[in-house]
């Protein structure tokens, strides 16, 4: 029999190009007609924004890679001139199918429902007059013209800032048909891009195309011959030398300054765009390479999309139906602590409410009992309540330790400041260890009790943002389990202090145990292949790109053990490849809520491992994070996360499936019952917030202690026809 070789490229797909595979998913959802038409617009701009990141982050990183002469192949063999190349490719295609989907089918929706984005030319005498007004009113005060010669240098432009490039001609140049100058001007971010227009409930106009229209009166006495739109997007990833800092926190706001003026990624200019203006910007942009210039037919940056869903009006029918997570009025109306000590408790948020995790945080603050709280930050909201009860229990005279990941990418100011007020406010605040993000999720409470000291715990696979929760899916577990709390003072001692742990009771961390742990328990599942016996492992994550895991999993699929992965985005394990993933099945579900759980399961001989974690299977999660990976003990809530899974796996709505040529397909209903994983959790909560509304039978919540619940499929609606 031949040796496998687990290094070889063709195993691996590319991560970049697995990533912009992802948008695209996220764009199918713009483009399904069984989605409301406002959200399909919503996800249109969400493509935006992702692919904003991806050139402020990950094509920067491989620039830099570039731009030192580091040549090393990537697992699937390619070096990151060529990633550059085939991102080149691939992105231009996105923006090409963004815009199609723009123009062609959203617009004309829209504009069959009398929602309008209206051009200059085709306003109303009202609405011209509104617009002059506003124009010499609110924005011409505020608007610099921005001429470019030999005295005046091309200025600095920010990152994803809208700029209107111009062509004029002075009285001086009049003489000479080919006298041009080039000037620029800023559409200010002060004002609301998307503005509402008299005479109708619907009819918008953007911001820049009132200043396009008048920019001529910012410069009196030429004649402006051309403008046209562009943006640049730069390189916005930090660069910290953690270990040559002496001081963390001055570190980063440093580089928070730095990175404003990072180099430009990527270029997006009017389609129509002269190329007189497009050199003056390719020059003054120091844009070498064409590849980084993206012609776009519409309006530039589409996250303005979100903005125009928010000001429409009087469409509710065209947007998804609200939707009120479950609260267990035990865990809000009643002391939290006795609830957890009788029973662990899981949350699956969205559909169950965020509102208990910060009432365990309030309540610690509060409670005469509670002697310290600890706790792992890496993004909170802007105005996030844990922060303001952590504050007040160390007003209280709790001990109150908490870890502010400052380095979370994007939240990096947010954390700084919130560091800052919890120091004030006189908790002990950590930055994190040095090399390292801290990604894990863990909230500590300890409390004195009648029989002692008593830890409560809280862990979750997602972030203590009380936004968020909102709309990402994720799990958390409260537990008083004293080997579990044992583990988490070692870990936070770990954090603040110089302890290193002999070992671990049940918790399992990373850098440090995760790899192997999970390396052990897949060597276990080809131990029982080998011997005949049955061997699944399910997993679900954010991304799969770590290259020694998937080659682990490749092992277990070779020898016989069935796979079976639920992956949101990055994927760069292949299927179908004989003899190596013939038993590997990956899924993928993009729909309403962001699928951000981590979730993995062992049969272990009929055991029947489960965990969760913070991390997802990545080199960075598993390598050069401080992560979290708790076991499901309970019975109940055992079968319940089983019960989960399971019904993320039947959804054959939301879900595509990958393909041996890396490409995702949905799933064919013909014949079948349609099953929307998510819809059929928020029927099971809204079902449940019924029955508690019409009075709890307390026998039977006697027999369900912590509101098991059972999922009925829900049915999901026709295909609409175009």
């Amino acid at each position: 029999m031949t040796k496998l070789d687990f290094n070889d490229p063709h195993y691996y797909t590319n991560r970049e190009l697995s990533w912009l595979a992802f948008n695209d998913r996220v764009l199918e959802e713009a483009r399904d007609h069984n989605n409301p038409l406002l959200e399909r617009v919503r996800f249109l701009g969400i493509t935006q924004s992702n692919l904003d990141e991806f050139f402020n982050v990950r094509v920067a990183s491989l620039r830099k890679m570039v731009a030192v002469d580091y040549n090393a192949p990537d697992p699937a063999g390619m070096t990151p001139a060529a990633q550059l190349r085939a991102i080149a490719k691939a992105a231009h295609a996105m923006v090409d199918k963004q815009y199609s989907t723009w123009s062609r089918s959203l617009v004309p929706k829209l504009e069959g429902l009398a929602i309008r984005l209206r051009e200059f030319d085709d306003l109303s005498p009202k609405q011209h007059e509104f617009v002059s007004d506003y124009f010499h009113q609110e924005l011409y005060p505020v608007l610099t013209p921005m001429g470019v010669d030999p005295t005046r240098p091309f200025p600095f432009l920010g990152n994803n800032s809208l700029n209107l490039a111009i062509r004029l001609q002075r009285p001086e140049e009049a003489e000479d048909d080919k006298a041009r100058s080039f000037a620029m001007v800023q559409v200010p971010d002060v004002f609301p891009r998307v503005l509402r227009l008299p005479g109708a409930a619907n009819d918008f106009i953007l911001l820049e195309a009132i200043v396009q229209a008048y920019v001529g009166e910012l410069f009196v006495g030429a004649d402006v011959q051309e403008t046209a739109m562009f943006r640049v997007t730069r390189d916005m990833d930090l660069d910290v030398a953690e270990e040559d800092a002496s001081d963390l926190m001055k570190e980063i706001q440093s580089q928070l300054k730095k990175r404003q003026r990072g180099k430009v990624m990527r270029l997006e200019i009017d389609a129509g765009m002269s190329k007189y203006l497009r050199k003056r910007l390719e020059k003054g942009l120091d844009m070498r390479d064409p590849n980084d210039i993206y012609e776009i037919k519409g309006p530039i940056d589409l996250n303005v999309l979100s903005k125009l869903v928010k000001a429409v009006r009087d469409h509710a029918e065209l947007l998804y139906t609200p939707f009120a997570p479950y609260v267990d009025p035990r865990l809000i109306d009643g002391n939290i602590f006795h609830a957890i000590r009788a029973h662990d408790i899981l949350l699956q948020h969205p559909y169950d409410s965020f509102a208990p995790v910060v009432e365990f945080i309030h309540q610690a603050a509060i409670d005469p009992a509670v002697l310290a709280v600890k706790m792992t930050l890496y993004r909170v909201s802007s105005k996030s309540p844990i922060i303001r009860y952590l504050k007040q229990a160390a007003e209280n005279g709790k001990q109150v330790t908490v870890l502010v990941e400052l380095k979370a990418r994007f939240d990096e100011e947010n954390n700084v400041h919130w560091a800052q007020e919890l120091e004030r406010a006189g908790c002990h605040v950590i930055y994190g260890l040095v090399g390292l993000k801290t990604h894990s999720k863990l909230a500590l409470v300890v409390r004195r009790e009648e029989t002692g000291i008593r830890r409560y715990m809280h862990m979750a696979t997602g972030n203590y943002n009380d936004v968020t929760a909102n709309f990402y899916t994720d799990l958390g577990l409260f537990t008083a389990n004293a080997e579990m709390g044992a583990d988490a003072s070692n870990i936070f001692n770990m954090l603040s202090g110089f302890s290193e742990p002999a070992y671990f009771n049940k918790l399992v961390i990373a850098p440090l145990g995760i790899r192997d742990f999970l390396t052990e328990r897949i060597d276990e599942e080809i131990a029982h292949a080998k011997a005949g016996r049955k061997a699944l492992i399910r997993m679900k994550m954010n991304s799969l790109s770590d290259a020694k895991m998937i080659a682990e999993l490749y092992k277990a699929a070779a020898a016989g053990v069935k796979v079976e992965l639920i992956v949101r985005g990055i994927t760069n394990l292949k299927v179908g490849l004989p003899g190596v993933s013939e038993n590997i099945s990956v899924h993928s579900i993009v729909g309403r809520y962001l699928e951000h759980s981590r979730l993995y399961y062992f049969y272990a001989g009929g055991e029947e491992h489960l965990y969760l974690s913070s991390a997802d299977l990545m080199k960075r999660n598993l390598s050069r994070r401080v992560e979290l990976l708790f076991p499901i003990l309970q019975e109940d809530i055992h079968a319940r996360v089983c019960e989960i899974f399971q019904t993320l796996w039947d959804d054959n709505v939301k879900t595509r499936v990958l393909m041996p040529d890396d490409s995702w397909e949905r799933i064919d209903l013909r014949g079948q019952t349609k099953l929307n994983a998510q819809a059929t959790f928020m029927a099971a909560a809204n079902a449940h917030t019924l029955r508690d509304a019409a009075g709890i039978d307390q026998e039977a919540a006697a027999d369900d202690p912590q509101n098991t619940r059972r999922f009925t499929p829900m049915m999901a609606p026709e295909s609409e026809e175009d």
